[in-house]
């Protein structure tokens, strides 16, 4: 923990006698060319147009809406007069980088819930392409028109699964950051779920021009490969994840890429993954023409504590009694920061294997050790104690204690138990997360922004499931959502009534899609889809028409004992559809044989919402449409509990990612709640660190510079200022001095900017810009807006 002389509130400067500028300047032009400026993941301009003396002055250039609502976390690219990037939606757009106007849009038609955090760029010699992922597709287009170029894969794109070890069609992977391109090839990790079934992580390079595999890298091991030993045998057949979602930094001199893996599923219990389990939670030295590795650390040994490494390292050099080092830095959810010579993996500073306690769980059997870094110190606190509860109010802190004491905590790497909720402390979402650090390559600083919130978490003894679809919400949905559908909202929403909010179609797409942080499940489809929705219909309680199979027919009526069915029959369809299910048709369908035609969720729909002359009939729900749906021979297929699944089930259900809050929703620990730091690589220690963000509600009664959960990464610039948006309560965008953290200048956002800035020059002018679109704060308000900021223009 940081001395607390170091945690200071930063104050607004107003400088008097800056003029606007003029367009003139030394550089006329500057891009921001590829995801977070550069391949070496410094996050770093050398523009100086704006700086420490003028920055004050920024004013709004000019904002596009994309008319769309959800969490954009774009980085936008800047080439030439173009910037390239998403909106909520996925879409692809190119937009003029002076006034904002859209010049094209490319719309996949694919329906995605995942996050998109900026695309690739490359130009082959005549012209410009973008290469843009929309779920497991890589589409390539063409940089002028949008239009795709159909020399590339099949047709304009790729399909990311066809690579990977299974049924293709039914494998979960999104590329939410854009691949790194090293001379004619593009290298991509992916996103992969968090439970069983998962596909492997693996990555793989694929030919820029004709979207050929060049070379797949295995994150878990095969036969003869190293690091199979660490797994048990044949992990490789059931193993999944380990996966690169966070991107890659490349050491384009020497042609090495470092990629930073995530944990293996299950996240929560590797009863079935004894063993250290490389390359899980590795930062990877590849060589980026052929996939070779170079070497590895390993951050945690068989991770039981989702402790991914969240983002790609920044590379930076420095000299060393006299010796000239090509280093890199990588930020953990710890909040441990590693520093390696990027070219041997030889930690500048010495790395210790320390002890800890051996879970209590059967069949779970933890690492004895865990590496920690001597140096520098975490930019994190590392364990809850009561001292360090919340004193917002006396009922708050009365509270927290009550509650604190119903937990385990212990610090990093305590592993959880059964029936007993364990403090994970920084939480789930760091520490560091996905937006990654800022790094100034001339003073050799470091600025990262870190989450400082107490999450619980425990895992329970798989009970046998009492239906289909009570199994497969155990294995897929209950890490999340927790055993009883109650969720930790706002991350992870309560799913208690989400078919009266939201209906089963687009319950079903987002299952299939996924939804911001949800990953999809294309692997539950058919009768298994049915079975969850009735699970999840019936409030998490499984009903008797779920248990029991009933055969197809397609003949009409029904047995006399279906009382209730005939009712509700009677009374709401048997005007249009006849007595019989006969019908009228055209105009009113026989619906004899529709279980053939049509499963539960699209006839629950249908009579939700209405089609064509039949009228909505929303107030037939729950037992009614229970009763109903059984009359119309809609059922369930023959399903059993517990063996619908490709897989065994777990033997332990994580009881889902809980935020330790007070009854007011704000954290139930004492602030810094988020901070951002400032780490002088060449010594090691820190030069600043300050609170980020606060709640809007507690500065008003006078609680401010407490620090909020932020989300996106910094930029810095040769002007001497740090950008960053990512808090998510307080929507404003930031510009501070890189040597003191004081702040300079600020807005407020139409919506959160939880996503890292870009800067840019056109025509002898700066601009910095941003996605705002919220979407973590539920009392927010939610859109897709990119706001581009400048200094004042002389006449």
């Amino acid at each position: 923990m940081l001395p607390k002389s170091l945690l200071h509130s930063a104050a607004l400067v107003c400088l008097a006698g800056v003029s606007p500028i003029g367009i003139s300047s030394a550089q006329s032009a500057a891009d921001w060319p590829v995801y977070n400026g550069g391949r070496d993941g410094d996050h770093y301009s050398k523009l100086t147009q704006i700086n420490r003396a003028n920055v004050h002055l920024l004013k709004q250039a000019w904002t596009y809406d994309t008319g769309e609502k959800g969490g954009m976390q774009t980085n936008p690219l800047i080439i030439g007069r173009t910037l390239y990037g998403y909106t909520p939606s996925t879409k692809v757009i190119a937009l003029d980088a002076v006034t904002g106007r859209l010049k094209w849009k490319f719309d996949s038609g694919i329906v995605a819930g995942q996050p998109a955090r900026g695309v690739a760029y490359w130009n082959d010699g005549t012209r410009g392409r973008i290469y843009a992922a929309v779920m497991n597709f890589l589409f390539c287009l063409d940089a002028e028109t949008g239009k795709l170029i159909e020399s590339f894969g099949e047709r304009g794109r790729i399909d990311l699964r066809k690579g990977l070890p299974g049924n293709s069609s039914a494998l979960s992977i999104a590329l939410t950051t854009p691949g790194i391109i090293y001379k004619d090839v593009i290298i991509v990790g992916g996103r992969n779920p968090e439970t069983h079934p998962s596909p492997p992580g693996y990555i793989q390079a694929f030919d820029l021009r004709t979207g050929q595999l060049r070379w797949s890298f295995h994150t878990i091991p095969l036969p003869g490969e190293p690091g199979y030993e660490t797994w048990p045998k044949d992990a490789w057949k059931t193993a999944g994840a380990a996966n690169n979602w966070a991107g890659m930094a490349l050491d384009e001199q020497h042609g090495i890429i470092y990629a930073p893996t995530g944990s293996a599923v299950m996240d929560f219990y590797g009863g079935d993954r004894v063993g250290d389990d490389l390359y899980a939670n590795t930062l990877l030295a590849l060589d980026a023409a052929t996939g070779k590795r170079l070497w590895h650390f390993q951050g945690v040994h068989h991770d039981i504590w989702d402790r991914d490494f969240p983002a790609p390292p920044a590379l930076f050099t420095l000299e060393r009694q006299g010796k000239h080092i090509e280093a890199l830095a990588q930020t953990t959810k710890q909040g441990y920061l590693y520093l390696f010579d990027r070219l041997t993996g030889e930690s500048l500073y010495p790395i210790h294997e320390h002890p800890y306690p051996a879970s209590t769980v059967p069949g779970e059997i933890t690492s004895p050790t865990q590496p920690l870094p001597d140096y520098p110190e975490p930019f994190a606190r590392q364990e809850l104690t009561e001292s360090m509860l919340t004193t917002r109010s006396p009922e708050a802190h009365a509270w927290a204690i009550m509650e604190f004491r119903t937990l385990r905590s212990a610090g990093q790497f305590y592993p959880l138990a059964v029936d007993k909720q364990t403090v994970v402390f920084p939480g789930f979402d760091g520490g560091a997360e996905w937006g990654g650090p800022a790094l100034d390559p001339v003073h050799n600083v470091l600025y990262v922004n870190a989450n400082e919130m107490a999450w619980t978490g425990g895992l329970v003894l798989t009970k046998k499931a009492g239906s289909p679809g009570e199994s497969i919400y155990q294995r897929q949905c209950a890490v999340c959502h927790g055993l009883n559908l109650e969720g930790s909202p706002p991350s992870f929403p309560s799913l208690t009534g989400i078919d009266k909010r939201l209906g089963m179609e687009k319950i079903t797409n987002a299952i299939h899609q996924g939804v911001g942080r949800m990953p999809s499940f294309p692997n539950i489809e058919g009768d298994r889809m049915d079975a969850l929705l009735a699970y999840l219909r019936n409030g998490g309680a499984a009903s008797a028409r779920e248990m029991v199979a009933v055969p197809q027919s397609p003949q009409s009526g029904t047995p006399p004992e279906d009382v209730e069915g005939t009712a509700v029959y009677r009374d709401n369809c048997a005007a249009c559809h006849g007595d019989h299910m006969e019908g009228t048709p055209p105009s009113s369908p026989a619906l004899v044989g529709l279980g053939t035609r049509m499963n539960p969720a699209q006839v629950s729909e249908l009579i939700r919402k209405g089609r064509g002359d039949m009228p909505a009939q929303p107030d037939i729900e729950g037992p009614k449409l229970e009763a109903l749906l059984h009359y119309l021979k809609v059922e369930r297929r023959d399903l059993k509990p517990d063996t619908e699944d490709e897989s065994a089930p777990d033997k332990y259900t994580f009881t889902g990612y809980r935020k330790f809050l007070d009854p007011d929703g704000y954290p139930a620990i004492a602030p810094p709640w988020g901070t951002l730091s400032a780490i002088d690589l060449n010594t090691g220690k820190y030069r600043w660190q300050i609170p980020l963000g606060e709640y809007p509600a507690l500065a008003a009664e006078g609680m401010k510079n407490t620090g909020s959960e932020n989300y996106g990464g910094p930029i810095v610039t040769a002007g001497g200022v740090l950008f960053i948006g990512a808090t998510v309560y307080d929507r404003k965008f930031r510009a501070l001095d890189t040597r003191t953290g004081q702040l300079l200048w600020e807005t407020q956002l139409p919506f959160a900017g939880v996503a890292t800035p870009s800067t840019y020059m056109v025509d002898g002018r700066q601009y910095v810009v941003i996605a705002a679109s919220g979407g973590r704060d539920p009392k927010s308000p939610t859109g897709g807006m990119y706001v581009a900021f400048a200094l004042p223009s002389k006449k």
